[in-house]
């Protein structure tokens, strides 16, 4: 459904998160920090769910904003993680929702499974990281690392991922995930837009082959998410080359978590002109506005 760039204001910031997966504050809270942060355009991006839509929505349009549905789908590339951000999909379609259900049946048994793993050298249950979600979230290590924090193991979720969480300690176990070319044809099928998150991030050797990119872009990827922290300078270089070539869309975002994690909304943003293509091309659902 196209629609014209006038109908949304900036700034514009496409990925945060709820605690409908792993953020700290309710859909609504998340969209009153944004609007206190100076954020006027949002996108809810949830890890593999739509749950918090409605609520983000109305809080969104009663605060005079422009709300975007998205999610942040995951996948596995080889050995690495890769997330792909989805806007304007129909959240009803059956093959992304069999996908979505598959990720999150997964990832709680892997959290148990992790959990009996801690806690034989620690004092943590199950119901302490069930006690940190909320109802029907997508149960993940930032719950674990929450439990952690409230039996007083650790100090904070960054200390929970230096240490207990991190794969060296060994209590680490892999989580069923799809490979990103399904990631971005199940998003670009249900009518939505794809959009690697964070693609570049510092240290870890985490791009993925530009090869392998360029078979993404041909089957449907939309552009990539750039200006983020956690991308490198020298990353991001290339990818705005990579972009420019294949006329792709460029976002910049917080990936806000709360209290979760330090990103601030609007802490990088989204220029207006790549919102208007972003909904110009999803056909999945429509942005709600004020």
């Amino acid at each position: 459904m196209a629609t014209s760039s006038h109908e949304f204001a900036g700034p514009a910031d496409l990925h945060l998160h709820s605690n409908h997966s792993d953020g700290t504050e309710s859909p609504a809270e998340v969209v009153t920090q944004a609007h206190a942060h100076g954020v006027r355009t949002l996108a809810l991006t949830d890890h593999d769910r739509s749950t918090g839509w409605a609520e983000a929505g109305d809080a969104a349009v009663a605060l005079g904003m422009t709300f975007i549905p998205g999610m942040e789908l995951s996948a596995k590339h080889e050995w690495r993680s890769v997330h792909v951000l989805g806007y304007l999909f129909d959240p009803a379609d059956e093959a992304l929702r069999a996908e979505t259900d598959r990720i999150r049946g997964d990832r709680i048994g892997r959290a148990e499974r992790i959990v009996r793993n801690i806690g034989r050298d620690y004092d943590l249950q199950w119901d302490d990281v069930v006690a940190q979600t909320t109802l029907d979230a997508t149960v993940g290590r930032p719950h674990i690392a929450d439990a952690l924090v409230a039996r007083g193991i650790v100090r904070d979720r960054t200390e929970a991922f230096d240490g207990i969480l991190h794969p060296r300690e060994g209590y680490y176990e892999p989580h069923y995930a799809p490979d990103p070319l399904t990631a971005v044809r199940l998003i670009t099928e249900a009518g939505g837009v794809a959009i690697i998150a964070h693609p570049v991030t510092a240290g870890r050797d985490r791009m993925m082959p530009v090869p392998f990119i360029e078979r993404l872009i041909a089957a449907g990827l939309g552009g990539f998410e750039i200006d983020h922290r956690e991308n490198t300078e020298a990353g991001k270089r290339m990818l705005r080359e990579i972009a420019a070539k294949h006329d792709l869309i460029v976002t910049g975002s917080s990936d806000y978590h709360g209290t979760g994690k330090p990103n601030r909304p609007g802490e990088n943003t989204t220029a207006e002109e790549m919102v208007a293509r972003l909904i110009a091309r999803g056909t999945g659902t429509v942005p709600r506005f004020p």
